[in-house]
């Protein structure tokens, strides 16, 4: 059942979406104990993913959502909770963030909040140069109900909507375990670029090859250079090279390769 720690101040739903993660659902459900209620949406599961949600709460949704708008949206609205925080199967939320996000919630006045990532491939934490499509350093994780939405525009990372005012940016960190393994990375970039290929087919407009094969260069300068992945060593580098080879894979998929 869904933890209750006060009934206080302003509820708190944490909320989920899973998809055949029942190898780090329940860490990711432990870590969330410190919310008034915890939702999770199982979307096409056929693990054991429901029967491990059922051991932290009795709001679990399950259907098919081929888009991630319609998962996110369906499962926000199904929060009560005054406040929102988002999470993935992949993600912790250490006591100290948890402790923050239930005193920032007591007196914000501001309708959402960005929480910074710390993304880890394997045991390495990689801090430094996360953005664009291949990995987030931040992102609004916590929000007012009825603040966030996602449009129905892409297969994959749909674009947000969010309405009022931006409040501080939490200290705390959600502990992201974002690759197993380079080989893991490598497998996540071949899974993203299939689905932006069918966003890319489905726009009507796959771009060109001139174009995305000058955005290796220009997106491995920015990734390494400009968000000072160089930092990193090795993984720095492996990860600029994934972002940078992202959209040209992705080109190559749509102009080649059928749904």
């Amino acid at each position: 059942m869904s933890a209750a720690p006060s009934t206080a101040g302003p509820t708190l739903s944490a909320v989920i979406v899973a998809h055949n993660e029942e190898a780090q659902l329940a860490d990711c459900l432990a870590s969330l104990n410190f919310a008034d209620e915890i939702v999770v949406l199982l979307d096409r599961c056929t693990d054991r993913s429901r029967e491990i949600a059922l051991r932290f709460t009795d709001r679990v949704l399950e259907g098919s959502f081929p888009r991630e708008a319609a998962r996110r949206n369906t499962a926000v609205a199904a929060c009560t909770g005054a406040w929102i925080f988002e999470a993935d199967a992949d993600e912790r939320v250490p006591p100290d963030l948890a402790a923050e996000i239930r005193a920032v919630i007591a007196t914000s006045t501001a309708t959402w909040h960005l929480v910074p990532v710390d993304n880890y491939v394997g045991d390495r934490l990689v801090r430094w140069g996360w953005g664009a499509f291949f990995g987030r350093s931040a992102h609004a994780a916590l929000h007012r109900y009825g603040v966030k939405s996602w449009r129905d525009d892409r297969v994959l990372h749909a674009s947000i909507d969010l309405v009022g005012t931006e409040g501080k940016r939490l200290d705390g960190r959600i502990v992201h375990y974002v690759d197993r393994s380079i080989s893991d990375m490598i497998q996540r970039l071949d899974r993203y670029s299939t689905l932006r290929a069918m966003d890319l087919r489905r726009s009507g407009d796959i771009g060109t090859y001139r174009a995305n094969l000058r955005r290796i260069a220009t997106r491995f300068w920015k990734c390494y250079v400009g968000r000072k992945r160089y930092r990193e060593g090795h993984y720095g580098f492996l990860v600029a090279l994934c972002a940078a080879l992202y959209p040209i894979l992705a080109y190559l998929k749509a102009r080649h390769e059928n749904e």
